[in-house]
């Protein structure tokens, strides 16, 4: 061995010695926090701010990412010391809002899996679990719908958003795209693969279920039928992976929506959701952005859901950059309650990394 890899072993060694020692002590401290606060122990401005801080922070060589990765499990540990989470999410284990719940929370958050998107709502609603995380949208396959009719319905707010890479693979118990008759998935990614499938997969008859690890588990019982879904479904259902990164789109992205009984207080770097609709009549979308524009307030989202109440009825789920609490956005959303005839403001909350 080279001196120079000793005293860099050695060297190496030491610092651990440190960082274990640190660690410990912002342990010690975040315990004796828990004991002094009163209400709810998780603060999602509060890590967003010490995130967006490390991450500006940052010296190199570790990107930015892996930096926030590491501190996110050490703050998940450390809330863990006060009073674990309890985290619903879409399942079963292996689903990407399992994978999106991890990322947000981290590993020492208790998940718990749900059936369906309603059945997160419904858990946190009944106060079985603290937070739950659902899916909004993806960049190709467009909005989820479910999600988006029961943020209208729930009393729940946006406390929180995930922004998640999706890479898609096809999965079966062969080694081979041959004999494939029947494909598994959630519609979302059935419609993020479209092409793909078109291509190599023409004749094969597409099957929307539930989830993305529920499409991997009857893969396992289907001898001509195959799955798409993460490498981590396929792992956990011992199915092989015939091919890789099948999205149509390569930046393919699906945005994740952390809901609780309340929003967050403001980061800094904030946004808000509003849900809102007004008579069918001509110059109503007008009506509903002229707020936002008179206050300068930027809007970075749109999108209309047909309303429950009447035929050709819209709501229009918005998003706007800024806190509900910041003086602009809430000039504007206090002159939009005069002119909507449905105004809910779903939550303002803490802008995800991309």
């Amino acid at each position: 061995m080279s001196e120079e890899l000793q005293r860099r072993r050695i060297r190496i060694d030491a610092i651990d010695d440190e960082l274990l020692c640190l660690v410990s002590e912002r342990a010690a401290h975040a315990a004796a926090i828990g004991g002094l606060k009163h209400g709810a122990v998780y603060r999602p401005e509060r890590e967003a701010q010490i995130l967006n801080r490390l991450r500006a922070k940052n010296p190199g060589p570790l990107s930015g990412d892996t930096v926030a990765r590491l501190f996110r499990e050490i703050m998940s540990a450390c809330l863990a010391l006060e009073q674990p989470l309890k985290v619903a999410y879409l399942g079963p284990e292996g689903t990407f809002s399992h994978a999106a719940a991890v990322k947000h929370f981290g590993h020492a958050a208790e998940t718990m899996s749900s059936a369906s998107i309603e059945e997160v709502f419904h858990r946190i609603e009944a106060g079985g679990v603290t937070y739950g995380v659902v899916p909004v949208e993806n960049s190709s396959g467009g909005a989820v719908g479910v999600t988006l009719d029961l943020l209208v319905q729930s009393p729940l707010q946006i406390c929180g958003e995930v922004n998640l890479r999706v890479h898609q693979c096809l999965l079966r118990k062969q080694d081979s795209l041959d004999g494939v008759r029947r494909l598994y998935s959630h519609a979302q990614s059935l419609a993020q693969c479209r092409e793909w499938l078109n291509s190599h997969l023409p004749g094969a008859e597409r099957i929307s279920v539930v989830s993305n690890a529920e499409a991997a588990r009857l893969a396992t019982e289907d001898a001509d039928g195959a799955a798409i879904a993460g490498e981590i479904a396929g792992e956990r259902y011992d199915l092989r992976t015939v091919a890789r990164n099948i999205e149509d789109q390569p930046n393919n992205t699906t945005r994740f929506l952390v809901m609780g009984t309340s929003d967050a207080a403001p980061s800094g770097r904030d946004k808000t959701s509003l849900a809102m609709s007004a008579e069918n009549r001509p110059g109503t979308v007008y009506t509903l952005l002229e707020p936002l524009a008179q206050h300068q307030v930027s809007m970075t989202r749109m999108e209309s859901r047909p309303a429950r109440t009447g035929l050709w009825e819209y709501v229009f789920f918005i998003d706007i950059a800024g806190h509900r609490q910041d003086e602009k956005v809430a000039q504007a959303l206090a002159e939009l309650k005069g002119k909507a005839s449905f105004l809910r403001i779903l939550g303002s909350y803490p802008v995800a990394a991309l």
